[in-house]
Formats: C-alpha cells, sequence, structure tokens
C-alpha cells in the first residue's frame, strides 16, 4: 500500500476516511500540513501512538504534545477547569494559530502530558486541517514533523525524506504554508502566562483581555 495519500485539497476526504481511521486507530502515525508545517498525528488517547511520535523524533518525554481539534466543543474532551480568561481567547481569537494550555482531563495518558497535568490544544484556523479532523474521527497532536533540532517540514517528500517507513501514512493535499509558530499562552494561570511567541502577538491578546487581566511573559522553549 503507498505510503503516501495525495488528495485534492478542494475535494472531501470521505473517500479516504476508511483507511485514515484505520491508521490511527491501530496506533499508527500520519502525517499532514497544519497552519505552518507539516506535523505529526496520533489519536491523544494512543499511549501506543503517542510513544512511537517520541521515538521516531528522538523527542525528550519531558515535552508535551499539543492537540489539534476541529471545533471548540472538543476542548471539553481534554480539558478541565477552565477560566474566564481562556473562554475569552477561545471566542476572540479561534480559529487561529494560538495554542492554549489547560488543566487536563485526568484520562489523557501521562506521556502525552508529560505528566504536568497540563494539555496544549488549539483549533487550527486552515480549514482542511479542521476537516481532516473530522475525518478522522478523532483529535490529533501535531508535533513538528522533524527530528530533534531539525528544520520544519512543507512537503510530503521533506518529511519522507527525514522518517521513511517509520511514518504509516502522509497525507498530501499539497505544501504547507510555513510562517509564524503558534503562539502558545498558558490559560491555567490568571492573569494566563505568554509561553512563547508567534502569529498571535502579545499586543493582541493583552487587547482581548484588557477588561480582565494583562498578560504576563515567561521564555520558554516549547
Amino acid at each position: 500500500m503507498r505510503q503516501v495519500l495525495r488528495v485534492d485539497p478542494n475535494a472531501p476526504l470521505t473517500n479516504h476516511s476508511r483507511r485514515i481511521r484505520d491508521t490511527l486507530e491501530a496506533g499508527g502515525v500520519v502525517a499532514f500540513p497544519t497552519d505552518t508545517y507539516y506535523g505529526l498525528g496520533v489519536n491523544p488517547f494512543s499511549e501506543k501512538g503517542i510513544r512511537r511520535i517520541f521515538e521516531i523524533k528522538s523527542r525528550a518525554y519531558d515535552k508535551p504534545l499539543l492537540v489539534l481539534i476541529a471545533n471548540e466543543q472538543q476542548v471539553n474532551q481534554f480539558a478541565k477547569n477552565r477560566s474566564q480568561e481562556a473562554d475569552q481567547l477561545i471566542q476572540k481569537f479561534w480559529p487561529a494559530s494560538l495554542t492554549l494550555i489547560f488543566n487536563a482531563v485526568s484520562k489523557l495518558p501521562d506521556v502525552l502530558t508529560a505528566n504536568t497535568g497540563k494539555v496544549g490544544i488549539r483549533l487550527p484556523k486552515k480549514e482542511w486541517t479542521r476537516r481532516l479532523i473530522k475525518t478522522a474521527g478523532c483529535a490529533l497532536t501535531a508535533t513538528s514533523a522533524n527530528k530533534k533540532g531539525g528544520e520544519n517540514t512543507r512537503t510530503a517528500e521533506e518529511v519522507l525524506n527525514i522518517f521513511g517507513s517509520d511514518i504509516d501514512l502522509v497525507i498530501d493535499p499539497g505544501p504547507a504554508p510555513g510562517g509564524k509558530v503558534s503562539t502558545l499562552v498558558d490559560t491555567t494561570f490568571s492573569p494566563p502566562t505568554l509561553l512563547r511567541h508567534g502569529a498571535i502577538t502579545q499586543q493582541e491578546i493583552n487587547s482581548c483581555l484588557k477588561n480582565k487581566h494583562t498578560l504576563t511573559s515567561h521564555n520558554s522553549n516549547c
């Protein structure tokens, strides 16, 4: 079976749903374009799949994986005790390149959260990526499709050059757009804490929260 699934970005993914779902249900790893670069996706509740990502990326287990969702309602599958500030940011910006960190529900695998008790979630701006998540039947992890310290990837060919047969399926609707990484904000603190600068600026976030709190900033290598 061909490892690369080439799809029309403007066509429904319905005809490919069985293959995508079967791969994920077996704990397989798929690669796909996100708002910026290609990412590696597994079912966030599959410990087998999560561990495979850490292995093939040579990623340290103390670094959690973020999750992409298809709609706002899916947040409740992963997060608990959402703050008012978190809801403000969701309503103002999502879908967008803004990853929000929440307190994680207890049923999430510890390896996903790196035993932090927190989970990063993003509703991607790219409509095609949201359609893929719906087709997959589950949220997807989206850590960058590269090795530790390596360059981000924009094409299916670049992903295959790095990982080869370690990837079970590369879903290829064309090149990823590149650009700035997502902004990362921890909403478990009040006021929320900026962990990584990105596509959504600190000024934009502060403006959203101005009636509540001002965002604090903290350097992070996430």
